[in-house]
């Protein structure tokens, strides 16, 4: 059974997809930002104009999260942040600027 994947399997096959295709060239902080907000505003167009995702879309969307993310994760690497330690830390961060009022908290 194979083991389900990580950052770190995440992180490393985007690695070496990028040195097969001599892309570190192209992968500076800057260009990967950037990918991101594209990908993002992509993402963003499925969006556009309806309150409903049909469920044909699905799909499409998954793969527009995905490339976010993929991005994501080689901006990261590109400036060596460990992504799940900074997501922690934020939570850490806004819990205390947002504190949980004393309605019961949905599960």
């Amino acid at each position: 059974m194979k083991a389900p994947p990580t950052l770190t399997t995440l992180r490393d096959s985007l690695r070496r997809f990028a040195d097969e295709r001599d892309w570190n060239r192209y992968h500076s902080p800057k260009n990967l930002a950037i990918s991101v907000s594209i990908e993002a505003a992509e993402l963003l167009e499925h969006f556009q104009w309806t309150d409903e995702v049909e469920p044909q879309e699905k799909e499409a969307i998954g793969h527009e999260m995905a490339d976010v993310l993929l991005y994501l994760v080689r901006l990261a690497d590109r400036l060596d942040i460990d992504l799940l330690e900074a997501a922690a830390r934020k939570i850490e961060l806004n819990a205390k600027k947002y504190p949980a009022t004393s309605r019961e908290i949905r599960k």
